[in-house]
This record gives structure tokens, sequence and C-alpha cells, in this order.
């Protein structure tokens, strides 16, 4: 060879895409990475003018088109005319995304002046009518992509119906098995932080509030929990683990979330494709929820209660943070708006929102002391408890009350549902008789008609029999299930001593207050109870 030939820069790219398990530690290089390097040097040893400049190394990362920084850098070089050659092993070491073959290799590297060589499928942009093989291999190499990314997929969607974890980590209250990784067990330390955490709710606290008491008695947020117990989280943050705290978002995650009663909910988002890894929600239809999968840290009743004062609930006092008491249950009985509470030096109060500046609407403009209403609410309440509370009475509630006055309605409304049942099965009978009679000549085809006609009429007043039978025995379901919740409600009190926002949400759906009456002094003040 010619001494005097030109000497040309080499870069040789090396990638890895799966963890090497014959790695003594993360300082090592794989023995996969150690054979594309001996092969490429092999190769460079062969021809005198080419010169190992740099070399670019990529493991455990997908050449899917993602980031890469060592394949970044290697572009950067290119562009900045550092090398003449990029030696590959194959082809989908580079790449196995089409638009990057199509981009660089094929695109750019021409621009630049860059040669690419792959040697396990001959790849050589210096060779004529080499390109045409290029793109078939980028080609193929993509449509293997396309199919591992459709099999993961099937693979996720399969175990997900199955009822099994797919996350690497578990919710905060949980643990993955030791034994299977796919399935939950309760932490018994985070456990109790997530029963806290909605009792904290129930009496009053909002999401800032609870996150504020967390914070005041130093309990570890979930990131920093999990870290503690040497569980590692790829956690975006600029302040440093240990200073991360809880807030808003961490608790309303956990009190929404149907995993801490047993339940699991996955796949609540996807990507765009393989190549295009920006997250997209799905429609909630989609989801796929599986009950009873796991051990329940919340009772059914008590996350129910949450999710229905997390829809009625209004912001809490910026001072106290808590929700007051009749907060999303007390409103105008003139106009129909919200009580909204204010404060004085002396007292608080409830004033109808519609008469706050720039509105002059109600008739009910006359605040009312916010302990007046405390009291008579709890008056009333207690009242309720005197009227319904009776312990011997309320063990036999199922067996004397549901079943005389809704079992038995229930069951009698069943009965008649069958009856009109077998007569729609009977009118078909004798619609096919008289079909035959036509047929047969026995009866003419005006007769046949209006037989027809009044068979339509007769079955059109069975089905909306049948419909008006089934609208009751659900509202008699339901009564019977309401029944149920009450004896549960009334066993747990017998006589209160003051209010708290548990039992007004327990007791009472809402309270109207009337305008004053100026004579008298007085104001109609009604309360529409839950389990009425």
């Amino acid at each position: 060879m010619n001494n005097n030939e030109k000497k040309l820069k080499v870069g040789i790219y090396l990638r890895l895409s799966n963890e090497d398990k014959d790695k003594n530690n993360k300082k090592d290089d794989s023995e996969s990475i150690k054979n594309q390097r001996n092969m490429l040097i092999q190769y460079i040893n062969k021809y005198p003018n080419f010169i190992l400049i740099d070399e670019y190394c990529d493991e455990d990362l997908s050449g899917a088109g993602t980031y890469r920084p060592e394949f970044e850098r290697l572009i950067k070089d290119c562009e900045k005319h550092k090398l003449d050659i990029v030696l590959c092993k194959s082809q989908s070491r580079f790449s196995r995304d089409m638009e990057i073959v199509e981009k660089y290799i094929n695109n750019k590297f021409k621009e630049w002046n860059i040669r690419f060589i792959s040697l396990s499928d001959n790849a050589d942009t210096e060779i004529l009518g080499n390109k045409k093989s290029r793109q078939i291999n980028g080609l193929v190499n993509e449509w293997y992509l396309e199919d591992v990314s459709n099999n993961i997929r099937s693979a996720f969607n399969s175990k997900m119906k199955q009822g099994e974890l797919i996350s690497p980590f578990a919710p905060f209250g949980y643990e993955i098995s030791p034994n299977n990784n796919n399935k939950l067990i309760v932490d018994p330390i985070a456990k109790e932080i997530v029963k806290k955490i909605y009792n904290l709710y129930l009496t009053g606290l909002g999401y800032t509030s609870i996150a504020k008491y967390l914070n005041k008695y130093q309990i570890p947020c979930p990131s920093l929990y999990k870290y503690q117990k040497g569980i590692k989280l790829n956690i975006n943050s600029n302040k440093p683990r240990e200073k991360i705290k809880w807030n808003t978002n961490a608790i309303k995650t956990i009190l929404t979330n149907e995993v801490y009663i047993g339940n699991l909910i996955q796949g609540k988002r996807t990507t765009v494709s393989y190549k295009n890894h920006k997250i997209k929600i799905k429609d909630k239809k989609d989801w796929i929820k599986i009950k009873n999968t796991h051990e329940a840290i919340i009772d059914e009743e008590t996350f129910n209660k949450v999710q229905f004062t997390i829809k009625q609930r209004t912001k809490p006092n910026k001072k106290t943070g808590i929700v007051h008491f009749f907060s999303g249950k007390a409103y105008c009985l003139e106009c129909n708006h919200y009580m909204r509470k204010k404060n004085s030096s002396k007292h608080e109060y409830l004033v109808c929102s519609n008469n706050r500046d720039g509105y002059n609407d109600c008739l009910n403009k006359t605040s009312i002391r916010y302990d007046v209403l405390a009291n008579l609410v709890l008056g009333a309440i207690n009242n309720k408890i005197e009227k319904f509370y009776d312990e011997e009475e309320l063990e036999n509630l199922d067996s004397k009350k549901l079943d005389n006055r809704f079992k038995k309605k229930i069951k009698s409304l069943v009965a008649l549902r069958t009856d009109i049942e077998n007569k729609i099965s009977k009118t078909k009978n004798y619609l096919k008789n008289i079909y035959e009679d036509k047929v047969n000549g026995i009866i003419t085809l005006k007769q046949f008609k209006d037989l027809i006609t009044n068979y339509n009429k007769d079955e059109d007043n069975y089905k909306d029999q049948i419909k008006l039978i089934n609208n009751e025995i659900s509202h008699y379901r339901m009564k019977e299930e309401s029944g149920k919740k009450n004896k549960e409600i009334f066993k747990k009190y017998q006589k209160l001593e003051e209010l708290n926002r548990v039992v007004v949400d327990e007791f009472i759906d809402k309270i109207y207050i009337g305008k004053l009456n100026e004579e008298t002094n007085t104001r109609d003040i009604q309360i529409k109870w839950n389990f009425e």
C-alpha cells in the first residue's frame, strides 16, 4: 500500500441493549461489548491507513431512536469532521429506527463526507448500490422492533388482566412480595401512615393541612421512605432526596387510589408508539381493573365516604387548614346558593353566597351564627338517635323490618314479573299457531293481520309492565340496602356531646337555611338526612 495514502480517522460505535449478567460490577465492560470491540479493532488493523480516534459505547440502552449519550457524542463529532469513518458491528447497533438510518447513514453522513461501515451485514456507504441493502436492513430492524414492542404490550396486558402487578415499584403502603414479583403485600409501617391520612381527611383536614401535619412530625414521604428502605427510584427534583416532603398531590393520590381497598387498576397510560415515548392518558373505560388482588388497608365504606366527601368538599380555612362542619352541606332555602362562612371579632357566621358584594338577589340577607346552627344540628341529630336507637330493635331490624317491609314486597313483584313473562311466552306460541293457520287457509290474511296487531299491543303492554316492575324492585332493594346502612350508623352512636365533621357527613346530606322572620326572630331550617 502506498505510504502516501490518506490516513482515515475511525470512530467505533458499540452498543448493548440488554443488561449483561456477566458483569461483576457496573464499571466492568460486558463480554458482548468486548467482543464487538475486538471484532472492530481487528478490522481496523487490516488497513494501515485506518486510525482509531475514539470509541463510543452505550450500554443497557435501546437502539429504537431513544436518547443515547454516546450516540449523540458520535453524531456531534461527525458533524465537526473529527471522523472520516464510523464503524459498527451491525447497522442495528447504530440504530434500529428507519428514520435515524435515513437521516444519518443515508443523508447526513453523505453531506459530512462520513463513510459508514457495518461488518456483519456488509453495509458500506462507499459501495455503489449498497444503499438498497442498507434500507432493507433498516426496514427489517424496524419490523423487529415493532414486533418486540407488540409482544411486550400483549404480555403486559395479559398479566394485568390476570391481576398481576407489572410495575417494578409498589404503591406507598405496600411492598412487592419476595415470593412473587407480580403480587403486593402490606407494608406494616407505611400501612399505618395511609390509615392516618384517611382519618385526618375525614376529620376535616384538607390535602395541604394533612401534608403539613405529616411533615411537622417528620413522617417520611413515599419517595424518602422507599429510599430509606434501599429502593432506588428515579426522582426528578432540585432538592436533595432527604429534603423532599409530603405535598398535596401525594395526599390526593393516596386518598383516591383504589389499591388501598384491594383493587389493582393498571393500564391508565400508554406511549404513542415504540418510537415515540410521549405519555398518553387512556380513557377510563380502557383501564384494566381487577378487584381483590391483594389485602386491603382501607375498608370499602371508609374509602367510599372519602370519595363522596372529596366531591362535596369546598376549600379549607386558610389559617387552620380545616374544612368547617357545614362546608358543602349548608344551602340557602330561598335561592339554593351555598352558605359561605365569615368571621367577626366575636363570632363566626354563615351567610348566603348570593348576597356578597355585587350580588343582591336573595331575600335571605341576615346571617346565622355558626355556633347557633351547630347546636341546632347537634340537637336534631340527637333527636334522631333517640327516636331510632333501640339496641334490641336494631339487632332485629333485618328480620322484623326489612323482611316484612321490603323482602316480601320484592318477592311478590318477582312473582308478578315471572307471571307476565310466562304470558309473553304463551302468546309467542300462539303467534306461531295462527301463522300456521294462515298458511293452511284456516284464517284469512285480514284475520291474521288483525290478530298480529292485537298481539303486538299486548306484547308492548307486557313489556311496559315488566319495566315498571323492575323499577319497583330496584327501588325496594335500594331501600333494603339503605336500611342496613342506617342500622350500622345508629349502632355507632347513643348520644353525641359535640359535633364534628365525621358525624355531619354520616348523618346529613344537606341543610337548608331560610330567611329570618323579623317578627318571631326565627327562621326555617330544614335538614335532608342521608337515610331518608
